[in-house]
Order: structure tokens, then C-alpha cells, then sequence
């Protein structure tokens, strides 16, 4: 999130839409709740009508997969009616900036795309410099090639007409929900936007979401009280995961995985991955205190700080990717914690067929999972299974202490409750007992391979790992005395008080910059001291935000140009040229929460030389950018614009281009990745969870008072296509894909409508994903319906639209 839970209660407006909060989040929803007691509008954006939707002042159906045509047609509402805010537009994104000549779009395609390949060269898809090398501007907007006109004209397309016919949306609706959301570009006004798997999980995920942040930012909502895109984390920890890099391509504090091809040595890792201005070009010290927390003293300048003891990436090593490695045969090993892939993976069929491939598997857990007995698996002959399994027992969240990272990036302390039974162990036990054998083991090696192991700060505690050891290598410490205009501000061996003090030479150490600051002498995610009165929020005396307390990001936007605020309404941060700092000079940004910005840089300053802010101005509110501006042109792997794509199974042709699905899309090809089409699948499948399950159920499907809320498998259907099909509430009911077939109980609800797709009717059909054949109350994996069809950026699966079948029966 860019904001948090709490300040949804400072919106005007909340456009619910890739996400069923009411259902899904419970807790977090009664801050939308509070905001609509003070009289801001619900927006619910769903293909079927959900508990947020009951909730809502207005509900608008969609067809799943075309979120981008709607908020391209809501893109362009605001800036055919002139209800984007322009002063916003003009000094805090990049909509002045010229880019090159060479650019442009056409029948589906921006230039530079490789038929081959399916991959596009970028070269024209970059800022115009002048010949002092500086970027070019049109600051009235008005220049052809400035990004504000490409802009403009790439979203025309997007007439209410179009994204009626292509998303089923009635074009009444959508003119009602984008006149209401696009009345909060007015300065006294702000909307917030809420999104989960329904937004990320899909051929185009990231580039659905880039275009939400568009719509932000032409509406000024960014950095507001109110506003901002807030991800909806599933559970307690995800954020936290995410910080620490369990996604394949990261390091800790989103530094980025080196390369193999292009980054063989710290000095070309660090070269071409940091940024030359903007506070991101602080990424050597943030870097070098990373390898200094892992590798201490081995880790010095004269072997760049054990920089080859990384792996270097070669090749993707996303969940699907491995998956389909493993099918291959490529795997040897599987070491399972925290998931249940057998069910939660996409193809599940295919994932679970993999697994028998393997020589070994080990799944750390509560219960035994499908994964742990793969083997078990309806149609599955245990005797033909050569791999062998370690079920790992597991204590529970409860029977552990350390840190939780929610959405709104507050890392709080959990206290342990209980003590875990003898034989079950923490997942950080298991990770730390292994670190440990495995120095043990390799003690005596002289091998230089082995290293990396050898070397590795590894030194928590007996038995458990001291949680507050860890946290404070995390939070940062100093190796050597710190120094800050010559004079020491950090003793040696003292924590850190904020990443700004970090270091590029040695003398710091880190292991997530974005944490630094949790542990300076204290641990501040134990802090419990809440705003008193009727506050906006900000709570900076509870527990922990990243980065630095902050609990707005890029907050500097709260200010118009010169410092002040939009609207008393929503003063938040604001320069004061009287305030005092600690050297007794005047002028500071001020306000309830930790600035986003150099707390001296007056809004009339020109551009750092040098220094940690080198390259920000007064006015370039987005720090982390290194041209300080909010990207309304932003390159990513399909396009530096979003675009409408149908999803790889859908059952229309796309309206707006002959280019009928996301033409970078990473598409699988074993013999058990097969696509359907509409012709023998014509009706379109998708996935939800819901309140009474947990995720893959393993921990919700062993429970015997959730096993009788929500008891088994259904199908929810429209009354329509029930009648079609003859199918009642209750029937036992086959459902299909190309993929494989599940059997379900049918409920028949008002809650499902067919789509008009430009004269053609399209009907849905949804299923939450949550059974297994493990557990009290079992059933069919709905996953065995989905595909391994990945989004070009972050590789994450589709499965919130497929082609599929269903009849009655089994």
C-alpha cells in the first residue's frame, strides 16, 4: 500500500475493483466503512456481485480481463472532461516531458517489437535531451511528442461506446462510476483505489495496475490523505515476504537480483542498475551493506564485499517456470515452506504430475498438505512414485515471536502464546538448524566453492533463532565509527538510526535499507502508542512503517507546488519557512507524518549537484524516480503505455487492435499445456476465495467448525445459463477446461449476469479455489482448470479468466 488500512477513512471516494475487501479483509474493510459514515461514495468494479458490492453505493459488472478498458476509458473521461488536476499533472509527473520523435503506437503495437522474439527493443522509448543533455519540456502541454499528448491520444480509443462492448459493462454504468471517481481530481477531493489477485492475476497484471496508478496521478490522489493504490495483501506477512526478496528476481529491499549475462562483477552490477540521480542512487550503500550484514568480516573492498558469492540469474526461476523445470526433469529437490502448491499452483494437474519427477521432496507444515501427499492424489498409483517425501512438523504463528508486515507496510511485533509441542519446530528453526549443519558440515573444507557457506553471518542464538538478533542485523550497525560532517554520529558497533547513514565503504552494515530505522536503540515494531483524538491517522507511535515511519509514501505530493496544501481538507505535509531544525536553521517540511522528501529542500530549490538527493529539485515529489516525477509514460516488458488485450483465452476478438492477446505474454508448451477455445469452451471461468477458507485449506479444511460453514466444493452460476444448461442449485456439476475437469455443487444466484460483449452474449461462472483431497471436508483442486500462461513482467499465472464448459452431472 501506498497509504494504510486507517487512512482509508480520509477518502471521498473508494473504487473497490480487482479486490472483495468486505469478504477478504474483513478487518480492514470497517476503515472504508468509516469513510462512508462521513459520507464518501463506494465504488464496486466486479464480475459478479460480491459482499463489497452489497456495501457499495453503486456496483458496475465487468466481464474478467478488462480492467484496462475501463480505466482507460476512465483515463480518458478525465481528460475529455478536463477533471484531472492539472497543476498536479504538470509539476509532479512526467507529462511535460518530450519523448523521442521516433515513438509511437500502431495496430496493437508501440515501435521496436520483434515478431521473432516477442520482445521489444526499447530505443525509442526514451526522453528527448537537448544538446546540453538535459530533458526536454513543454510545460503547456501542448508539443505533439510530449508525453501528456501521447497520452492523450493512445486512451481516445477508450470511448464509453468502446468499453461497454469490449468489458459488458452497461455504458450507463460506466459514465456513472467515472463521473463520480474522476470528481476527486478536484483539489479538496481524493479517491483511493483497492486491489488484489483480481487486478495481479492475469496476462497483463502489472500493466492493469499501471494504469490505475495513471488514473492517480492525473487525479492528483497520489501522496494524499485518502488516496494512493493500496494492494490488499492475502495474508499477515505477504508484504513482509516481499520486502525480503522470496520473490525470485530480488534482493532484500527490492535491490534486484544481479545477472549473470550483464552483471559478472560488483563494479558492472552496480554500474548498470544504479540510477544516476533521485535518491535510488544511493544503491552502493544500500548494496554494500547488505553483502557486509550476510558476509562480515570476510566481506571486504579488496574482494568486492564477496559480491561472487551471489547467484547470478540465468534464466527465470518463477513458481510456474520452476514447475514446468521440474516436469522436464531438471529438479532434484524440493524444499516446501509456507505453501501448497498441489493446490495453489496453476495446471495443477501438471504441478503435481512434476512432483513425481522429483528425487527428493521436504514440505514444512501444520498438517499434511497435498503437496506432502502428492502421492495420494485421486488416479495416482503410490507404488509408481520413486520420489521420497519429508514431512517436516511445523509450529504455528502463535508458538513463534518476530515481525509481521502488513499492507499498509506497519511491521509489528508478534509475541509468542504458546509453546509448540517437542516436535514441532519454527520455520525459521528449520532454515537456521540447516544453515548450522551445513557449516558444521563443510567446517573442514578448503574447496572455494564452499565459501559463500563458511562465510556467511550466521550466528542467532542455540536451537531457535533470536528474533531480535535478527532484527537488529536488519535494522543495520555500524562496523566503524559514521561520520556526518565530520563528526561522529554512529559509534561503532551501535545500530543504525536510518538508512541514510548507510555507507558504500565497508563500514556499515544492513540487511534490508528499507527497515533501517526499526532497531536504533529500541525496537520500535514493539511500539503500541496510538494517535489520541480524532487524528488523520498517521499513528507514527505504533509499531514500525518502511521506509523511515512513513506512512504515506511520496507525501510530498500533499502539497501543491509551493509547498502548501491542496486544501485545508487534506493538509497533510507542508513547508514551513519558519520551522526550526536541529542546526538552527529555518525551513522544514512539517506535518503529522515523516516527510517523503529532504526535510530542508525548499519547494523553490533547484536541483541537488550531489549528495544523497542528487537530481531532486523543490517540486520532484517522486524521490525514488530519478527524473523526481510520477511516470505517466513508464516502460515495461509489453509497453511504456498500457493497452487492452483479451486475455489468451477469451471468448471475443479484441475490438481495439488486431493484436489479440498480450503479444510478450510467456506461454508454456509441454504436453500438458494445452489452451482451450471458444468453440468448444465458450463460456468464461473464474476464481475467488472465500471468508470461511483459508487459501489452499490446508490450515482452514482441518477445521471442523470451518468445514461446516462451507462444507464443499459449488459453482456459482447465472439463472440464465442454468436454464441453458438445466442445471438447479444443489446438482452435482462437471466443470471443463483444456487443462482438466473438476466436479462441483451448482448455486444458481442473481449474483452472476451474462455479459453483452458487442451483441454477444458471454456467460460466467466462478469457483473459490480452496479444496483439496486432504483434510476433513475435501474436493476437487479448481486449479486443475487453470493454465501456465504467465504476464511478461512478473510472471504471476492467469487465473482470473479462462475459457471453460460446464453441464450437469458428473
Amino acid at each position: 500500500m501506498t497509504n494504510h488500512w486507517i487512512d482509508l477513512k480520509n477518502s471521498d471516494c473508494i473504487l473497490v475493483m480487482g479486490s472483495n475487501p468486505a469478504e477478504n479483509h474483513p478487518c480492514g474493510f470497517k476503515w472504508a466503512i468509516k469513510a462512508k459514515e462521513k459520507g464518501a461514495k463506494i465504488i464496486s468494479v466486479d464480475p459478479r456481485f460480491t459482499r463489497s458490492s452489497s456495501i457499495a453505493d453503486i456496483y458496475a459488472p465487468m466481464r474478467p480481463g478488462t480492467d484496462i478498458a475501463i480505466l482507460g476509458g476512465m483515463i480518458n473521461y478525465a481528460i475529455e472532461n478536463n477533471l484531472y488536476h492539472k497543476e498536479y499533472v504538470l509539476e509532479f509527473t512526467n507529462a511535460a516531458t518530450l519523448i523521442d520523435p521516433q515513438f509511437g503506437f500502431m495496430d496493437g503495437l508501440f515501435t521496436g517489437f520483434d515478431k521473432e522474439k516477442k520482445t521489444y527493443d526499447r530505443a525509442t522509448w526514451k526522453y528527448q535531451t537537448g544538446a546540453d543533455g538535459k530533458v526536454m519540456e513543454d510545460r503547456k502541454l501542448q508539443h505533439p511528442h510530449c508525453v501528456f499528448q501521447l497520452l492523450k491520444r493512445h486512451f481516445s480509443r477508450y470511448t464509453p461506446d468502446m468499453v461497454s462492448k469490449i468489458s459488458g459493462m452497461p455504458k450507463e454504468k460506466f459514465l456513472e462510476i467515472a463521473k463520480l471517481f474522476c470528481s476527486t481530481g478536484a483539489p479538496d477531493k481524493v479517491g483511493t483505489m483497492m486491489y488484489a489477485m483480481g487486478w495481479t492475476q492475469h496476462s497483463k497484471g502489472v500493466q492493469n495496475i499501471r494504469t490505475a496508478t495513471i488514473l492517480q496521478l492525473l487525479l492528483g490522489n497520489v501522496g494524499m490523505p485518502g488516496g494512493g493504490i493500496n494492494a490488499l495483501r492475502g495474508h499477515i506477512n505477504v508484504q513482509g515476504a516481499t520486502d525480503f526478496a522470496l520473490l525470485y528476481h530480488d534482493l532484500p529491499g527490492y535491490l534486484g537480483i544481479p545477472s549473470k549475462k550483464d552483471h559478472p562483477t560488483l563494479k558492472d552490477y552496480l554500474e548498470k542498475t544504479t540510477p544516476k540521480t533521485g535518491f535510488g542512487s544511493n544503491k552502493p550503500k544500500f548494496f554494500k551493506s547488505l553483502l557486509k550484514a550476510w558476509f562480515g568480516n570476510a566481506a571486504t573492498d579488496k574482494n568486492d564485499f564477496c559480491y561472487d558469492y551471489l547467484p547470478k540469474a540465468s534464466g527465470n526461476y518463477s513458481h510456474m517456470a520452476l514447475f514446468e523445470d521440474m516436469y522436464a526433469g531438471k529438479l532434484k529437490g524440493f524444499l516446501v515452506v509456507g505453501q501448497n502448491p498441489a493446490v495453489a499452483g496453476p495446471n495443477g494437474n501438471l504441478e503435481r504430475k512434476a512432483m513425481e519427477k522429483l528425487e527428493w521432496l521436504a514440505v514444512i507444515d501444520f498438517y499434511e498438505t497435498e503437496t506432502a501427499a502428492f502421492w495420494k492424489a485421486p488416479g495416482v498409483n503410490p507404488k509408481d512414485i520413486k520420489t521420497e517425501v519429508f514431512l517436516l512438523p511445523a509450529a504455528s504463528n502463535v508458538e513463534r515471536e518476530g515481525t509481521y508486515t502488513n499492507s499498509g507496510r506497519w511491521v509489528q511485533w508478534g509475541f509468542k502464546a504458546i509453546e509448540s509441542e517437542a516436535d514441532r519446530k519454527t520455520d525459521g528453526w528449520y532454515i537456521y538448524q540447516l544453515g548450522l549443519r551445513l557449516k558444521k558440515l563443510y567446517a573442514e573444507s578448503k574447496e572455494k566453492k564452499e565459501r559463500p557457506i563458511l562465510d556467511l553471518t550466521w550466528d542467532y542464538g542455540e536451537g531457535t533463532p533470536d528474533a531480535e538478533k535478527i532484527l537488529r542485523e536488519i535494522n543495520g550497525y555500524a562496523i566503524k565509527d559514521v561520520k556526518k560532517d565530520g563528526k561522529v554520529v554512529v559509534k561503532a558497533g551501535e545500530n543504525m538510526p536510518i538508512f541514510a547513514l548507510l555507507q558504500d565503504d565497508g563500514s556499515t552494515a544492513c540487511g534490508n535499507w528499507i527497515y533501517s530505522g526499526i532497531f536504533p536503540k529500541e525496537n520500535r515494531s514493539k511500539n503500541r502508542k496510538p494517535d489520541k483524538g480524532d487524528t488523520i491517522g498517521a499513528n507514527l507511535g505504533w509499531a514500525f512503517a518502511w521506509p523511515a515511519n512513513r506512512r504515506i509514501i511520496y507525501n510530498r505530493a500533499s502539497a501543491d507546488a509551493n509547498g502548501k496544501p491542496w486544501s485545508e481538507a487534506k493538509k497533510y505535509i507542508t513547508w514551513d519557512p519558519n520551522a526550526e531544525l536541529p542546526d538552527g536553521k529555518k525551513g522544514k517540511w512539517v506535518g503529522p507524518d515523516v516527510p517523503d522528501f529532504k526535510a530542508d529542500l525548499a519547494p523553490t530549490a533547484k536541483k541537488e549537484e550531489k549528495g544523497p538527493f542528487i537530481g531532486i529539485g523543490g517540486r520532484d515529489a517522486f524521490i525514488m524516480r530519478p527524473d523526481g516525477k510520477g511516470g505517466l509514460f513508464s516502460p515495461l516488458a509489453e509497453g511504456p503505455f498500457p493497452e487492452h488485450y483479451e486475455p489468451v483465452e477469451s471468448p471475443v476478438k479484441n475490438l481495439l487492435s488486431p493484436i489479440q492477446f498480450n503479444p510478450v505474454v510467456k506461454i508454456w508448451a509441454s504436453d500438458m499445456d494445452k489452451l482451450g477455445d471458444a468453440n468448444k469452451y465458450p463460456i468464461v471461468g473464474t476464481t475467488y476465495r472465500l471468508a470461511e477458507h483459508y487459501l489452499s485449506g490446508s490450515a482452514s479444511r482441518n477445521l471442523p467448525w470451518l468445514c461446516e460453514l462451507m462444507p464443499e466444493l459449488f459453482v456459482e452460476l447465472s439463472p440464465e445459463l442454468a436454464k441453458e444448461k438445466g442445471i438447479r442449485t444443489g446438482d452435482n456439476c462437471t466443470i471443463e477446461t483444456a487443462r482438466g475437469k473438476v466436479k462441483a455443487k451448482a448455486l444458481v444466484t442473481e449474483r452472476f449476469k451474462p455479459f453483452n460483449l458487442d451483441g454477444k452474449k458471454v456467460h460466467l461462472i466462478g469457483l473459490p479455489w480452496h479444496w483439496g483431497y486432504m483434510g476433513i471436508c475435501t474436493g476437487d483442486i479448481v486449479n486443475n482448470l487453470t493454465a501456465h500462461i504467465g504476464d511478461p513482467n512478473t510472471f504471476i499465472q492467469e487465473s482470473k479468466a479462462f475459457l471453460c464448459d460446464i453441464r450437469k452431472g458428473g
